[in-house]
């Protein structure tokens, strides 16, 4: 595998090689001083460029950065400009995430807190700060996020009981591991970073939450994942509304919000009935 180091030089190298290439800026997690660094680290590059789309249609470029595993192209669209960006595996495990943006682009680039020019062939960007993930960091919830997060996750609970009563496996798992664990995981990176003194990012889909939650919190969490069987994913749904009261509670009181106590016993109490509710019952009440 390439060092960073190679692949540094690697892509200022093509930039200097290209007139089209104006200017490189490098972000994500190679730059933040926070983030842990490992073998799967990519490197999230943008090239600001003269003609975006000339990369686009034109891709023998790409050879030069090695041989391909896979790709994916996507088009962005940043402030009303068109850009494109390419997810490039190659074979010797290096990721690269290069970005082909307008000039015009340039204007923005202090935007992001984890922003390091690598190339600014004409003196365009300002001197940025050092990188912080401070552009990143959770931010506090509003009473109606805390509300609507909260109402959410009982709301839909209802679903997954109907989905596990009529023996519709796909829709009550989308229902618990999509539908309601999103919520559920707001609610864990506020209590997070309520703990933190709300300074701090938990990554991309909230992927280092583990290091920092309270040992006891994220054994909790982990019992609210279950296995193909209804019997064990009824028993982690009352799992995580325990969960959620238990962190609810908490983050509603720090901001002096109200969670809905009511509502939560009402609901599991439903959710109890309808677990012992028989396959044949014709009436909510048998």
């Amino acid at each position: 595998m390439r060092t960073e180091q190679q692949m540094l030089a690697q892509i200022l190298s093509f930039a200097h090689d290209h007139e089209d290439v104006r200017a490189v800026v490098m972000n994500g997690s190679r730059v933040n001083p926070n983030a842990p660094k490992d073998i799967f680290c990519d490197y999230d590059v943008v090239f600001y460029v003269t003609k975006p789309r000339h990369f686009l249609e034109e891709r023998g470029w790409i050879e030069y950065f090695g041989k391909l595993i896979i790709l994916q192209q996507n088009d962005f669209v940043d402030h009303g400009v068109e850009g494109f960006i390419f997810l490039m595996l190659f074979s010797d495990g290096v990721r690269i995430d290069l970005s082909f943006a307008a000039l015009a682009e340039l204007a923005y680039v202090a935007e992001d807190s984890l922003a390091v020019v690598l190339l600014d062939k004409d003196q365009r960007i300002p001197v940025l700060p050092p990188p912080s993930d401070s552009g990143y960091f959770t931010p506090k919830p509003s009473p109606k996020e805390f509300a609507e997060a909260i109402n959410e996750i009982f709301w839909c609970s209802n679903n997954i009981a109907k989905g596990i009563w009529r023996d519709e496996l796909p829709y009550a798992k989308a229902m618990y591991d999509v539908v309601v664990r999103e919520p559920i995981l707001q609610l864990l990176a506020w209590y997070a970073a309520m703990q933190h003194g709300w300074k701090l990012n938990t990554g991309k889909f909230v992927r280092r939450l583990k290091y920092h939650l309270p040992p006891e919190i994220w054994e909790a969490y982990l019992k609210t994942y279950a296995g193909v069987g209804y019997p064990e994913t009824w028993q982690a749904l009352f799992e995580a509304l325990a969960l959620v009261r238990r962190v609810g509670l908490e983050v509603a009181e720090n901001f002096g919000y109200a969670y809905p106590l009511d509502d939560d016993r009402r609901m599991i109490e439903y959710l109890q009935r309808v677990r012992e509710l028989p396959k044949n019952a014709v009436s909510y009440d048998d």
